[in-house]
């Protein structure tokens, strides 16, 4: 992953908030992915305007002391294998 990448939602994936359950959600065909803890902060801010770095330094500025910039690149790394970042 390059620090340039610009990451945002593959054309397929929808990210939603359901009330009910008080939980985010990444709805694909056919599939629904339930985001534990901070996850959908994190896809929020993946608008393709962003690079990681930039991500990574907002996170850094509303979460102080957070691993953000160990953790952050590899959950977004794991989310483009998937397919559902590009």
């Amino acid at each position: 992953m390059t620090d340039s990448w610009k990451p945002v939602l593959s054309r397929s994936v929808v990210l939603r908030h359901d009330r009910v359950r008080c939980t985010d959600l990444l709805v694909l065909p056919e599939r629904v992915v339930v985001l534990q803890g901070n996850a959908g902060s994190i896809v929020r801010l993946c608008d393709g305007e962003r690079d990681v770095d930039a991500i990574v330094a907002e996170l850094a500025e509303r979460h102080p002391g957070a691993p953000v910039a160990e953790e952050v690149p590899v959950f977004l790394g794991r989310l483009r294998k998937e397919g559902w970042l590009k």
